[in-house]
């Protein structure tokens, strides 16, 4: 699985979850940095990403357009990338089995 992570969240996150989530990438790879949420929504929906984001915007384009793509929400406030790395490590599997759901479009992740 591939995660497309927004702008709001760190560069870093790429290779710290190289292992667990080969093919990821940040939107400034893209040249995406300042692009629209649809425009990013686009392009995930156009080369196979999960949208991962702190912002509730892409909650909406979910339910408004449904997947292809998928998004992420994490619901992290100003943490830190680790807490945010950490999120995401303990909720692989969950990750992996919503990717599979082909009616589900949004999964939020907050933190306990």
């Amino acid at each position: 699985m591939k995660l497309l992570f927004d702008q709001n969240l760190s560069r870093r996150l790429v290779g710290l979850l190289d292992r667990e989530f080969p093919g990821s990438r940040h939107v400034v790879d893209y040249g995406l940095g300042t692009a629209t949420d649809r425009e990013i929504w686009d392009h995930a929906a156009a080369h196979g990403y999960v949208i991962v984001s702190k912002d509730s915007d892409f909650r909406q384009l979910a339910f408004l357009y449904g997947p292809p793509p998928k998004a992420i929400w994490v619901r992290v406030g100003n943490v830190s990338t680790r807490v945010v790395l950490d999120l995401l490590l303990q909720h692989r599997e969950l990750i992996e089995e919503f990717e599979g759901d082909t009616e589900g479009a949004l999964l939020v992740l907050p933190l306990d």
